[in-house]
């Protein structure tokens, strides 16, 4: 699942005519570095949710000939990413699905294939070392530790890891939340209670493309692939 839903707010002008996912990286809107991953990582079918100018994603999505899409638009209130993935399980099906945010740009291995598998009621986070994280302003999200599993960090206490919006993630644990709207946090924090969060870390480089300064950071990423 490509979430593609969300507004774009820290993009400023770039996102006033036009949603997130189809701002320009290189010549290429994000979404289409996104769904080169998914190809290249074997994926054949793919749901993305649509909200904020929808219908600009959904006209670029039906020239893609690679892939199966589904669309899953979110057409009253913006229901976040645990809501948004909670909405979308009649399209996935089930089992285990990979999500991914397409606001990121990624230099080195497929990052598909550096997750090792999946966890039944739970999920497996991809995960990137603070200092290859460009374009990222936070103070890291979570520790690892040696048995895979991950701890949040507390506080102000910088962790050494930043989430990349890759995840393997069991979609049943989301659906069972009594709730519409709401964040993956929220899903991630029941598992982690049970021991049903983990993490691998990726091999490569990595850019937030959150800001419009990041964006010559991740073109940099690519020229130098």
């Amino acid at each position: 699942m490509l979430f593609a839903a969300g507004r774009g707010t820290r993009m400023r002008h770039l996102t006033e005519g036009r949603p997130k996912p189809l701002v320009p990286v290189a010549g290429r809107p994000l979404i289409d570095h996104a769904l080169d991953l998914l190809v290249a990582g074997g994926v054949r079918r793919v749901v993305v949710n649509t909200h904020y100018l929808g219908a600009q994603i959904a006209a670029h999505l039906a020239a893609e000939r690679r892939l199966r899409i589904a669309l899953s638009p979110e057409d009253g209130a913006l229901l976040d990413t645990g809501g948004g993935l909670r909405h979308a399980a009649p399209l996935l099906g089930a089992g285990p699905v990979w999500t991914l945010n397409p606001d990121a740009i990624w230099r080195g291995p497929n990052p598909l294939r550096a997750l090792p598998g999946g966890v039944p009621g739970g999920a497996r986070l991809l995960l990137v070392p603070r200092g290859r994280a460009l374009g990222h302003r936070g103070v890291g999200d979570f520790f690892l530790m040696p048995d895979g599993r991950l701890r949040r960090r507390g506080g102000a206490d910088a962790a050494p890891y930043v989430y990349t919006g890759l995840q393997i993630i069991d979609p049943a644990p989301v659906a069972a939340l009594d709730a519409q709207a709401f964040s993956l946090n929220l899903a991630w924090d029941a598992m982690l209670a049970e021991g049903r969060l983990f993490g691998a870390v990726y091999d490569g480089d990595w850019c937030d493309v959150g800001r419009p300064e990041s964006i010559p950071l991740a073109e940099g990423l690519l020229a130098d692939a």
